[in-house]
């Protein structure tokens, strides 16, 4: 029987009606999924529109079946909406930084229980960006069939809908801007929560690895203690058509903007070793299924998300430049690529 309803959506849209005298709401998207119901694509901006102040966005939901992603971006926009009805700080906070919410990108397949969108396109293997090393069979991304997992669409056709309206946001409301990053939220791979930065189709280091590398150090400064693994994704695998791969390099043709995009990757293998009967479910291996060790997922992430918004408005302090930069890049480049 196909489902109807989505709590994700439900809950976003009480969280949207808390906050509408802060948030700025458009529907950049509208899917109809088999059962014929109509599901919204929502792009929430929240804080300070002034083009010259940075940004970040936070998405969530780009693969239906990683559930966990969409809650984790909606559980920091609920803190953040009842915040303000008390907090003097993050008022004056969100005077300085832009922030973008996309929680549920693939609303369709969310529904569906797949990972792929109700076309049977996997979003996050879909842009036009053809990998320059082997990527592993399938996992990397396939054009064979979209009865297969991984399908990347046809070779000659535009992107998704979905991601066209990403891509849309993405450029209007962090590429425009001097500083700018995103954090996307996944799970599925691994037992290690990791942070992923571009790239996804080389193992060449980006342009921004001395970025990065600084926001690792400020990171590893503030929070002694964490759960993150910070590496670049080709450290793990090669894949075609990342939909950050293709906007980072976008970014990187105005050498007078700075675009970080970032990945988080939970690792919901160790929700299996702690409940093994979860990998009976499709959902379960890439959701934790029990409601204490999902409300202990939605904590756990706040303090990064929360971080990675006052590292936005807070840049020129970190953001490294001269001989600094170049020993950063040479440290980064020991650490992941030697």
């Amino acid at each position: 029987m196909l489902a109807t309803h989505l709590p994700e959506l439900e809950a976003l849209e009480r969280i949207l009606d808390l906050g509408a005298p802060h948030l700025q709401v458009k529907v950049v998207h509208q899917v109809t999924s088999p059962a014929g119901t109509a599901l919204p694509v929502y792009a929430i901006g929240l804080g300070n529109p002034d083009p010259d102040v940075p940004a970040i966005g936070f998405f969530g939901g780009v693969h239906g079946l990683e559930r966990i992603g969409a809650e984790v971006v909606i559980a920091f926009l609920h803190n953040l909406v009842m915040r303000l009805q008390w907090d003097a700080t993050l008022h004056s906070q969100l005077e300085s930084v832009r922030l973008l919410f996309m929680p549920i990108v693939n609303p369709g397949g969310m529904l569906m229980g797949t990972r792929a969108n109700p076309q049977g396109v996997d979003l996050m293997r879909n842009a036009p960006v053809d990998a320059v090393d082997k990527v592993p069979f399938l996992v990397g991304g396939q054009r064979i069939s979209a009865t297969l997992p991984w399908y990347r669409g046809l070779a000659d056709r535009p992107m998704e809908a979905e991601n066209l309206a990403l891509c849309a946001e993405v450029r209007s409301e962090l590429l425009s801007r001097p500083f700018s990053m995103a954090l996307d939220c996944h799970s599925g791979f691994g037992a290690s929560d990791r942070i992923w930065l571009p790239y996804a189709h080389t193992r060449k280091p980006i342009t921004h690895l001395a970025e990065m590398q600084a926001l690792k150090d400020v990171f590893l400064q503030t929070y002694s203690h964490h759960p993150y693994v910070f590496e670049p994704q080709s450290l793990q695998y090669l894949a075609h058509g990342d939909i950050w791969d293709y906007l980072y390099l976008e970014a990187c043709t105005d050498p007078a903007r700075m675009f970080l995009p970032l990945t988080l990757e939970m690792g919901s293998w160790l929700w299996i070793k702690k409940n093994p009967r979860q990998v009976f479910s499709l959902k379960g291996i890439f959701n934790p299924l029990i409601a204490h060790r999902q409300h202990r997922v939605l904590r756990r992430h706040l303090s990064l998300l929360d971080f990675l918004c006052r590292a936005s408005a807070s840049h020129t302090r970190w953001v490294p430049t001269g001989d600094a930069r170049a020993k950063l890049h040479a440290e980064a480049l020991r650490a992941w690529y030697d």
